[in-house]
């Protein structure tokens, strides 16, 4: 059996919910991806141009550093990557943690929280820092019961 781990990046709560979700579902580690400079509501106000995640998100070569941790992420077969979809993207904070570790032949299913998007070009978004892993898209999770989600990890198996 693939050893897996559950990161996340949750700005407001809402993917970190999930993740627990899946965690406990798939017997998986569960790992937070946290912002050195944690993020405010000011800073997720989308609707003003100058907010750190509008900002962040207008260019893509932006990578807000993350707090250090002692996992061992490349210790682990497939991450199950989970994040809230900005302007119809992973936030570029993801590309932060796939740029840290060497990834290379790791599985990488992803999953997401939305206010209505999808995936959008997620994943090609992602393919970028992490070239050699196998990166697929998983599940919008919004409005499924614990029970779907419990549904879908078992699924990945």
């Amino acid at each position: 059996m693939a050893k897996k781990l559950v990161a996340y990046f949750s700005a407001e709560g809402t993917t970190r919910k999930k993740a627990e979700i899946i965690a406990e579902a798939g017997n998986c580690q569960l790992y937070e991806i946290k912002p050195k400079v944690p993020y405010t509501k000011d800073d997720l106000n989308w609707m003003n141009k100058k907010s750190r995640s509008s900002i962040e998100m207008a260019d893509k070569k932006i990578r807000p550093e993350i707090e250090d941790s002692d996992i061992d992420v490349e210790s682990f077969d497939e991450i199950i990557l989970g994040f809230p979809i900005w302007w119809y993207v992973a936030p570029t904070i993801v590309n932060t943690f796939l740029e840290k570790y060497n990834l290379n032949g790791k599985k990488i299913v992803l999953f997401a929280t939305s206010g209505g998007s999808g995936f959008g070009n997620t994943v090609s978004e992602l393919k970028v820092s992490a070239p050699g892993a196998d990166i697929v898209e998983g599940k919008l999770l919004n409005g499924l019961s614990k029970t779907e989600i419990e549904n879908w990890v078992k699924e990945l198996d």
